[in-house]
């Protein structure tokens, strides 16, 4: 059942009849179900450790503006200029379609799903488990009926069908515009998948969030390719980017569709974004890197390539970083 759950998560592995969407760079083609199965009986076991948390976010006030919070994963709290967003919210304890199987959390949500504070947008890059979470989903819009939910094409109806209304869908450069701040979902190099017979029939990608007077860019998960670039050519830089820096190893097979930190930089590099932060990664344990690998591997590229370790940061979950 784990294996099984990883493969949704992880790997576009079969080719399936039909697919809808595909990457901007079309060579980027998954691995067979062979080499899957080559990783699955040949994966390493990194050892599951905790990484530290912070209690900082107790001192939010409903008044609290300006700020951002790491969650977990790939979830960010975000405050400003008049909007609180929050970015792929999983609080739930797997990463899977069942509660009782699937990567297990490593840590607790920073900040506790009912402690959170009013909620305006919910963005969702793509559908895998550990990025749209119904459960949490569905929690967040009973305490806020009025929240917008952006999600991907061909996700929508999946919240629907779950009772959440105030749902939008969006092709890749499609854009909104709430309360002022410009939405826009932007192409990353990645895939989709619920179960084995959706495989890529709904879309992914990025969030470029054009705020009043900060412009912020969720990456959510992918490979590296030319479509930051591309973003910033559309765009423009974002000042402030998360991007993820997890789930890289084996690179023989991740590396088409997950960066590693190397290429995360690269990614802050090809975006020219002037404060850059790590996700996806500490969380759960989906690939064969160990769990402290990531920021100490990002922390020695930083220093190879010159680059001040305040480019680019890993962030302590539940500490408050102020704009």
């Amino acid at each position: 059942m784990k294996r099984f759950i990883l493969l949704l998560l992880l790997f576009p592995s079969l080719t399936m009849p039909n697919e809808r969407f595909k990457n901007t760079e079309e060579d980027a083609a998954g691995k067979s179900f062979r080499e899957f199965l080559k990783w699955s009986f040949t994966n390493k076991k990194p050892e599951l450790v905790a990484i530290d948390s912070s209690d900082q976010w107790k001192e939010l006030t409903p008044s609290s503006t300006d700020y951002l919070v790491w969650i977990g994963h790939a979830t960010y709290l975000i405050n400003k200029d008049g909007l609180t967003i929050i970015t792929d919210p999983v609080f739930s304890k797997r990463a899977s379609p069942v509660r009782f199987a699937g990567p297990k959390r490593l840590i607790p949500p920073a900040i506790p799903i009912d402690k959170l504070p009013k909620i305006d947008v919910i963005t969702v890059s793509h559908n895998h488990y550990d990025h749209l979470d119904l459960r949490s989903l569905k929690k967040i819009y009973k305490a806020n009926p009025n929240a917008i939910f952006l999600v991907p094409k061909g996700d929508k109806r999946r919240l629907e069908r779950r009772g959440i209304e105030n749902v939008k869908e969006f092709l890749w450069w499609e854009e909104i515009e709430i309360n002022g701040s410009k939405f826009t979902f932007t192409p990353v190099q990645h895939w989709s998948a619920r179960g084995i017979a959706d495989r890529n029939k709904s879309l992914w990608g990025g969030w470029f969030m054009e705020l009043k007077t900060e412009s912020i860019y969720h990456a959510g998960d992918t490979g590296y390719s030319g479509d930051f670039i591309e973003t910033k050519k559309r765009l423009g830089s974002p000042s402030l980017s998360l991007i993820p820096v997890g789930a890289y190893a084996p690179r023989w097979f991740m590396k088409t569709n997950h960066v590693n930190p190397p290429e995360a930089i690269q990614v802050a590099l090809d975006l020219e974004s002037k404060r850059n932060f790590g996700m996806h990664w500490g969380t759960f344990q989906l690939t064969d890197e160990e769990i402290m690998e990531p920021p100490e591997l990002l922390k020695q590229s930083l220093k190879e390539l010159g680059l001040s370790e305040e480019f680019f940061r890993v962030l302590t979950p539940g500490k408050v970083v102020e704009f």
